[in-house]
């Protein structure tokens, strides 16, 4: 089973979940079984599974559009910054209407106020994307990530320069 992969250790390992990355690769039907994982109550296994499903989905964001209710309503609330991160990477693969898309924005932008700098990076980036894709949030989306560009960390202000500069021209 996939989730025995995901098990032990703690939450500076990925553990096996690259093992898990390929098997869901080569046989997509595991994915429910995958995305099942993220509602483990162990949170090393929500971290692992948030990572394997990010990195299969790079190539089949399509598996992941069954899954999007679920990833809007309870996995984005989790607390654990590794999932979070992990979210805020796979929002933006998601084909999502106006009211999902606008719940979306809710969620990235509360994860622009999250302790973790890395969360508050891949938050900007992941508005930034989803800006790319519906110009009208680019009213929205700008002054946060202008906000964060002059105050969050060196990475996230290097960030936020290189989105601005690419939002630019949709403006």
């Amino acid at each position: 089973m996939l989730i025995d992969k995901l098990r032990g250790g703690d939450r500076r390992s990925l553990g096996e979940s690259a093992e898990v990355v390929a098997a869901v690769a080569k046989t997509p039907a595991l994915f429910a079984d995958l995305f099942e994982c993220l509602f483990d109550d162990d949170p090393v296994v929500r971290m692992r599974a948030a990572d394997a499903v990010e990195k299969v989905t790079r190539e089949g964001p399509q598996l992941l559009q069954p899954w999007k209710r679920p990833l809007l309503e309870t996995v984005a609330a989790r607390k654990e910054k590794e999932v979070r991160w992990h979210v805020a990477q796979l929002l933006p693969r998601l084909k999502l209407s106006a009211a999902e898309r606008e719940m979306a924005v809710a969620i990235l932008t509360g994860y622009l106020a999250d302790e973790s700098s890395i969360v508050k990076t891949f938050g900007m980036q992941a508005l930034a994307d989803l800006a790319e894709q519906d110009t009208s949030l680019l009213d929205q989306v700008v002054p946060l990530i202008e906000r964060l560009s002059k105050t969050g960390t060196p990475a996230m202000r290097s960030r936020g320069r290189r989105l601005l500069a690419r939002m630019s021209g949709g403006r």
